[in-house]
C-alpha cells in the first residue's frame, strides 16, 4: 500500500502539471474549439478574417444564452447544490448525523456508515449527497481524534465523496431530469440547427425508473460499501486525525431580545410556515400533473422548489437559512463563471456545423447496440476537461441525441450511458472534490488513492450494466 500510495503523489503531481485549473481548461476548450471551427468548417469564398469574426460573434451570443439550455439551465443547477449544502447545515441532518456516528466504531464500519449515508443522499439531491458525505466524514474524524484512536481518514473521505459515482441515478441528475421536460428536446434540436423526428420528452420510467438504472444504482448501494468494508478490513494505514477547528457558521447561537420588524428574521411561525407553504405547493403540483410520465413532474424547477421549502422548514427561522446560505453560496463560484464559457461552446459548434462533424464521426464507427458504451466511454473522458454534468451535456447532449437518432439507437439507455462515464471520472477529476477537502481538511494525495479504487469498481459496475441490459 505504501508504494502505491507513492504512485499516487507522484499521479498527483503529474496531473498538477499537465491540467490546470476548471475555469483556464474552460478557456482552452474555447480556444481549441475556435481553431478547430475556423479551419475544418470555414465556406468557400469566406476569407480566414471574415469567418473568424462571425465564429467570435456566435461565441459571445452563446455565453449569454437565456434559453432553457443557456444561463436558464446554469441557474438551476447552482440552486440545486446551494440548497442541498444548506439542508445538510440543518438542525435534522445534523441529528441524522449524529445518530449514525454511535455506529462508527472502526474504519471498517465508519465507512460503511458514511457511504450508504452519503449514497442516499445523493440520490435524492447530488448538492445534499456531497455535502453530508462531507460533513460525516469529518464528524468520523473528529470523533477518532477525541478518542485518540487511529483510524484510515482518506478512506472515510473517499466513502462520503463516492456519492459523485452515483448521483445521476437519481432525482437531480442534469441530463435525465432535463430531458424530462416537455418539448425540451426538440427545442434544444432546432436551436442547434438540427432538423428530425424527436421525442418531446424521455419518461421518467425510461431513465431514472427504468429498471437498467434501478438494478445498477442497488448495484452500487450494495458494492461499493462491501468493497469499502473488506478494503478497511485488509489494511491497516490508520493514524489518530489532526484536525484544526474551523469557524463553521453558528445558528441561533445566543438568545437576544428582538425589535420591531427584525423579529420576522428570526420568526419560527414566518420560517415554518413559509416553508411548509412552498412544499404544499410541490405536493399539489405533483398530484396535479397530468403529463405522459406518471412521475414526470419530477423535473429541475420541482427539486429546487421542494428543497427550498425543506430548508426553510427545518431551519425553522429565515434568518438560520440565511446563515446557512451565506455559508453554501461559494460552493457555486466555478460553475457560476464556467458555464457561459461551456454555452460559448455550444454556439461555436452549432454556428461552425462542428457538431454534426463529431455526430457523423461517431456514427461511422459505432452501432445501434454499441453506441450507448462509446458515449459511456468518451462521456468519462469529457468530464476531465468539462467536469459540471450540466455543461457536459449542454456540449455532449446534442451530439448523443443526433448520433442516437440516426444509429436507431435506445436514446433513453444512451443518455444513461453519458450520465454514468460522466459521474464515474469524478472519482479520478478533483474539482467537486474541493468542498469535500475543505470541510474535512483532507488533501488530495489522501483522497486519490481510494477513489481511483472506487473508480475501477465502477467501471465493472456500469460497464458490464450497460452490456448486459
Amino acid at each position: 500500500m505504501k508504494k502505491s500510495e507513492k504512485q499516487s503523489k507522484k499521479a498527483i503531481e503529474i496531473f498538477k502539471r499537465v491540467l490546470p485549473s476548471p475555469f483556464t481548461i474552460a478557456i482552452l476548450l474555447t480556444v481549441l474549439t475556435l481553431i478547430i471551427a475556423q479551419f475544418l468548417t470555414k465556406p468557400a469564398g469566406t476569407s480566414h478574417g471574415q469567418y473568424f469574426l462571425t465564429l467570435i460573434g456566435s461565441w459571445e451570443e452563446g455565453l449569454w444564452d437565456n434559453s432553457g439550455g443557456g444561463l436558464y439551465f446554469a441557474f438551476q443547477m447552482m440552486l440545486i447544490l446551494v440548497l442541498g449544502h444548506i439542508l445538510a447545515l440543518s438542525p435534522a441532518i445534523e441529528r441524522i448525523i449524529n445518530a449514525l456516528l454511535k455506529y462508527c466504531t472502526t474504519t471498517a464500519s465508519s465507512v460503511v456508515v458514511v457511504s450508504i449515508g452519503a449514497i442516499s443522499m445523493g440520490l435524492l439531491n447530488w448538492g445534499l449527497g456531497l455535502i453530508f458525505g462531507a460533513i460525516i466524514a469529518r464528524k468520523v474524524g473528529e470523533k477518532f481524534a477525541l478518542e485518540n484512536k487511529a483510524v484510515n481518514y482518506g478512506l472515510i473521505g473517499a466513502a462520503g465523496y463516492v456519492t459523485m459515482m452515483v448521483w445521476h441515478g437519481g432525482l437531480s441528475g442534469s441530463a435525465t431530469t432535463k430531458s424530462m421536460e416537455e418539448g425540451y428536446i426538440p427545442a434544444l434540436m432546432q436551436q442547434m440547427n438540427i432538423a428530425g423526428e424527436f421525442p418531446t420528452s424521455i419518461p421518467f420510467e425510461q431513465t431514472i425508473g427504468s429498471s437498467m438504472n434501478i438494478v445498477l444504482t442497488l448495484a452500487c448501494v450494495i458494492i461499493v460499501p462491501t468493497f469499502l468494508y473488506i478494503f478497511a478490513k485488509k489494511t491497516k494505514i490508520e493514524s489518530v486525525p489532526q484536525l484544526k477547528k474551523t469557524n463553521a457558521a453558528q445558528i441561533e447561537a445566543t438568545q437576544v431580545q428582538y425589535k420591531g420588524a427584525e423579529r420576522l428574521d428570526h420568526s419560527k411561525i414566518l420560517g415554518i410556515g413559509l416553508g411548509l407553504s412552498i412544499l404544499l405547493i410541490g405536493i399539489y403540483k405533483a398530484i396535479a400533473y397530468d403529463g405522459q410520465s406518471s412521475l414526470g413532474f419530477i423535473q429541475l424547477n420541482f427539486i429546487n422548489l421542494m428543497f427550498l421549502g425543506l430548508s426553510l422548514t427545518l431551519h425553522k427561522t429565515i434568518n438560520n437559512f440565511t446563515l446557512a446560505l451565506q455559508e453554501a453560496i461559494g460552493d457555486i463560484s466555478g460553475i457560476l463563471i464556467q458555464f457561459p464559457f461551456y454555452f460559448g461552446i455550444l454556439a461555436l459548434m452549432k454556428s461552425s456545423g462542428l457538431i454534426v462533424l463529431f455526430s457523423d464521426s461517431i456514427t461511422s464507427i459505432a452501432n445501434a447496440y454499441t453506441l450507448p458504451l462509446f458515449t459511456f466511454f468518451s462521456a468519462g473522458a469529457v468530464n476531465f476537461f468539462v467536469p459540471s454534468g450540466g455543461g457536459q451535456w449542454a456540449i455532449q447532449g446534442p451530439i448523443i441525441i443526433e448520433t442516437a437518432q440516426q444509429l436507431g439507437a435506445d436514446l433513453p439507455k444512451t443518455i444513461l450511458a453519458m450520465a454514468y462515464g460522466d459521474q464515474l471520472t469524478n472519482m479520478l477529476q478533483p474539482f467537486w472534490a474541493l468542498p469535500l477537502l475543505g470541510i474535512t481538511q483532507l488533501k488530495p494525495q489522501q483522497l486519490l488513492p481510494y477513489t481511483f479504487l472506487l473508480f475501477l469498481v465502477g467501471v465493472l459496475i456500469f460497464g458490464i450494466g450497460l452490456i448486459l441490459f
